[in-house]
């Protein structure tokens, strides 16, 4: 890949990873539940979940997903239920004020974590529609195509790590003041509908024509 495309497609990256969303959600909902230093953990399972979509995609599973009715079908409702399943569970949230948990911390385990925020990414066709349409447009076929699906899932990887440590950073120092078990119900409920309606516009997302 050239410099002059790698520096287009990393500009892209940014439009890409900043742009609201089911991971942006689930990092902020991080950063509000367990601080920035363990809520930053969720965001490699994010990663995860995007480098799986450049393997779908690269390996040629992301146009089997695109053509096939039933593939795209299974794949796009096992996103909703999960995005919805995740809303409910960050709506009954139990109330926790902030300046409890440096003495009482509630410990998820990182694998769980990780395990969660990788099926968010991964179970999503709209983000494997999005690289079919978009990759194409920055590689050269007629040069090896394993190092440029390498180069992209690592710029994609990058970007991620900085703008979702950005969105985890913001809901743990600004959501993180909160003291009040009424502001931390508010935002559990509005983070669980931010869920609930990520997996809506995702069951009425359909293959292109």
């Amino acid at each position: 890949m050239e410099l002059s495309t790698w520096l287009t497609f990393f500009a892209a990256s940014w439009a890409i990873s900043i742009s609201p969303g089911p991971a942006a959600i689930a990092s902020m909902s991080a950063g509000l539940n367990h601080g920035f230093r363990r809520g930053y953990v969720l965001i490699f399972g994010l990663v995860l979940g995007i480098w799986t979509q450049v393997l779908i995609v690269g390996v040629g599973l992301g146009a089997l997903v695109a053509a096939s009715s039933t593939a795209f079908t299974v794949v796009k409702w096992l996103g909703v239920v999960y995005l919805v399943y995740l809303g409910i569970t960050q709506w009954r949230a139990p109330v926790r004020p902030w300046v409890a948990l440096a003495d009482a911390p509630v410990f998820v385990s990182q694998r769980a974590m990780i395990l969660r925020a990788w099926m968010i990414n991964a179970f999503n066709p709209k983000g494997t529609m999005f690289l079919l349409a978009v990759v194409p447009q920055f590689m050269h076929l007629s040069q090896p195509l394993v190092p440029q699906y390498l180069i992209i899932g690592v710029t994609l990887g990058f970007t991620d790590l900085v703008v979702m440590a950005g969105y985890t950073a913001l809901a743990a120092r600004v959501l993180g003041a909160l003291k009040e078990p009424s502001h931390i119900r508010v935002m559990n409920r509005t983070l669980g509908s931010l869920f609930v309606i990520a997996g809506s516009l995702l069951a009425l997302f359909k293959r292109a024509a």
